[in-house]
């Protein structure tokens, strides 16, 4: 083996040595570590970009689906898609973005609401390197209401003194801007139903509703004539006329004995009148047919010349001559035709009269009695969304008879759960319900089925819509979750109604007021609380 030149085996000496040292791994283990290091500080970069443009999209997103849900409900897919996308473009400006998409929907499932979608692209700039050239960053926003739908029964007093002090000009006005309020406050048909109950006394069902199942004719006595028209019919019969002041019939003048017409006559002795007013009854005319004879002569000469109705018998002297006479009269009995009706129901069965117990032809006491009441007030309507036809029932409302609250309050009620003439809509699990009561008079209770006088006030009466107990109409429809708003109209300085004051819902639910105008602004107040409530989330 040759020698190794000197300088070269200096050289050889030192790369052994090289190769027996491990500190030199550092520098090659860094060198190496320096890629991947300097690739995530340039990533933790990118992201950071990345972070701030989703931010910025998040933020136009938001902002627009709030721009947008006022108008959604009413604007077709492509319309909604339009106007979003230019509020988005107008909110998103970021000049590192590509590729930018943006979608609108709107959804009326378990309320209103407005989705929108939106993504965008950007360019990395160190991630590059390995090999991600732009980063994806997404984002949603959600605008929902209405998910509380809204259920309010209007109680409304139609009673006599309403007519002063420009109450019922005032109550018009006041529930018409009510309506439009609600109105407004609905997406679609059916977020908000509104029922009517004027109430006086009585409160009217409809005359058209004579032939109900729930109707209870017990006030009208139990049977009719044999041979009254229609078959369906009931009436006293042979006790007209009668007097009871707890359902509002006083027969008047009863045609008595018999007559030679058909018909009752409109004066002399068969004058007579049907129970009340002539607007309710009819006349049944039996007639009766008696046959009389005299004979007026006898004997050889007797005979039947010149005579009508005359017969002659035997012969010789035994001859007689008899006249025949043959009589119809009648016998007028009353009796009633439901057909008449004019659609008044006075209160049911006690207890019936505090609860909405389904009416059941099984159970007589849960049907509605029916009532001829001379001061029927304009008929009820049930839960609706026919703006306009509530508007009409409204504008015809007028004051007239006695004051019975509790009739008023358990009706509104009937209204929202449904039973006779109502039929409460079936409620979606999708929403959340709230169910009103707004109770409006101006007096104090006077009068009811069982008490009162029409003009006084009854204690009686007050005690059926809420007791010293704490018991009665009122106190079963809070029980029942039903808000209840009581409104006090005292222009005639009556002392505060204690009883309204308890069957309001709270305190903030009672509003005592002292003149007319005070309607239009409570029901103003109320009715802005309520479009709250219904398009909070």
């Amino acid at each position: 083996m040759p020698a190794i030149p000197h300088p070269l085996r200096r050289l050889a000496r030192a790369w052994l040595r090289f190769q027996r040292q491990s500190r030199g791994d550092v520098a090659i283990i860094f060198a190496l570590a320096l890629i991947p290091i300097l690739a995530f500080v340039g990533a933790a970069v990118d992201y950071s970009r990345a972070n701030a443009l989703k931010t910025d999209l998040q933020a136009a997103l938001d902002s627009t689906a709030l721009m947008v849900s006022k108008n959604a409900a009413s604007q077709t897919s492509s319309a909604l898609q339009t106007s979003a996308q230019n509020y988005f473009n107008a909110l998103f400006t970021s000049t590192q973005a590509t590729n930018v998409k943006f979608t609108a929907s709107y959804s009326n499932s378990g309320g209103s609401s407005v989705l929108v979608n939106g993504s965008a692209d950007m360019p990395t700039t160190f991630m590059a390197i390995l090999g991600f050239k732009s980063l994806t960053v997404t984002g949603s926003a959600t605008a929902k209401w209405g998910s509380v739908r809204l259920r309010v029964a209007l109680v409304l007093d139609n009673t006599g003194s309403m007519a002063d002090s420009g109450k019922m000009a005032a109550l018009q006005t006041a529930t018409n801007n009510l309506l439009t309020q609600l109105k407004n406050a609905a997406t679609i048909n059916g977020d908000v139903y509104v029922s009517i109950i004027p109430f006086a006394k009585d409160v009217n069902a409809g005359a058209g509703n004579y032939n109900s199942s729930w109707n209870s004719w017990i006030d009208w006595t139990p049977t009719a004539p044999a041979n009254a028209t229609p078959s369906s019919s009931i009436g006293p019969g042979s006790s007209c006329p009668y007097s009871n002041s707890s359902n509002g019939f006083v027969c008047v003048t009863k045609p008595g004995g018999t007559s030679t017409t058909s018909s009752v006559p409109s004066s002399g002795t068969y004058a007579g009148d049907i129970c009340p007013s002539g607007t309710i009854g009819c006349y049944d005319s039996e007639p009766q047919i008696s046959t009389t004879t005299n004979t007026f002569c006898t004997g050889r000469n007797c005979s039947c010349s010149g005579q009508n109705n005359c017969s002659c018998s035997g012969s010789g002297n035994s001859k007689s001559c008899t006249i025949t006479t043959t009589t119809t009269t009648y016998v007028h009995n009353w009796f009633v035709d439901p057909t008449k009706w004019n659609g008044c129901f006075t209160d049911r069965t006690q207890n019936y009269d505090q609860q909405v117990t389904a009416p059941t032809s099984s159970i007589p006491a849960t049907l509605f009695p029916a009532e001829q009441y001379n001061a029927c007030p304009q008929a009820m309507m049930g839960l609706s969304y026919n703006w306009s036809t509530m508007t009409s029932l409204v504008n015809a409302m007028s004051p007239n008879g006695a004051t019975d609250q509790p009739i008023g309050l358990v009706w509104g009620w009937q209204s929202l759960v449904g039973g006779g003439p109502f039929t409460a809509p079936t409620m979606d699990s999708n929403y959340t319900y709230q169910q009103v009561i707004i109770l409006l008079s101006d007096g104090l209770n006077t009068q009811d089925r069982w008490y009162g006088n029409g003009s006084q006030t009854s204690t009686q009466v007050d005690s059926r819509m809420y007791d010293s107990s704490g018991n009665g109409t009122c106190a079963n429809i809070k029980a029942a979750g039903i808000t209840l708003y009581t409104i006090q109209v005292d222009t005639g300085g009556d002392p505060t109604s204690t009883l309204l004051q308890n069957c309001a819902s709270d305190s903030t639910k009672f509003f005592l007021l002292t003149s007319a105008n005070q309607i239009i602004t409570t029901f103003n107040t109320i009715g802005t609380n309520l479009t709250k409530l219904r398009i909070a989330q």
